[in-house]
């Protein structure tokens, strides 16, 4: 093989598969019997997804029938934060925006992973949101990919760009 080859470590949700598992979700808290006569509703309101119920624990339920439609169309529940049950008027609200990019921090975090406990001969590049690894070897890339998976951080990470 002449080249490197390299892939792209990123934190991308897929805003096609967060609408299903949105409209999956607002169609059961529609249906469900607990539900009714509790005003549950669940929205988009621009970039932020909007839960409200009539009690606090109703809006917990909606946060929960959404996340279990997120696990279901394969998003992970990483790159949901949602903030705490707050009350509005005679509504409990929750909101829960969905994260994308990985900051500059947990960049370096995971390029000193690399750098400390991956394969020699890895190199790794902050490109803006992302983190390029290069190397000459696949099988190293394929390492650093396990390894990365096995860290476990706190963000989600998915792997694209592979070459």
């Amino acid at each position: 093989m002449a080249g490197e080859s390299s892939f792209d470590i990123v934190n991308k949700v897929d805003r096609m598969e967060v609408d299903n598992a949105l409209n999956m979700a607002a169609k059961e808290v529609r249906n469900r019997f607990d539900f009714k006569g509790t005003d549950a509703v669940i929205k988009w309101s621009g970039e932020v997804v909007e839960m409200e119920a009539n009690g606090e624990e109703r809006v917990k339920a909606v946060l929960d029938v959404f996340q279990t439609m997120l696990v279901r169309r394969k998003v992970d529940l990483k790159s949901l934060s949602a903030g705490d049950p707050r009350l509005s008027g005679k509504l409990w609200k929750i909101s829960a925006t969905l994260d994308s990019g990985i900051s500059a921090d947990n960049a370096r975090r995971i390029a000193k992973l690399i750098r400390d406990q991956g394969p020699k001969g890895i190199r790794s590049q902050i490109q803006g949101d992302e983190l390029r690894v290069f190397s000459k070897k696949r099988d190293d890339l394929q390492a650093v990919q396990k390894l990365i998976r096995d860290a476990d951080y706190d963000f989600a990470v998915q792997f694209t760009n592979y070459r």
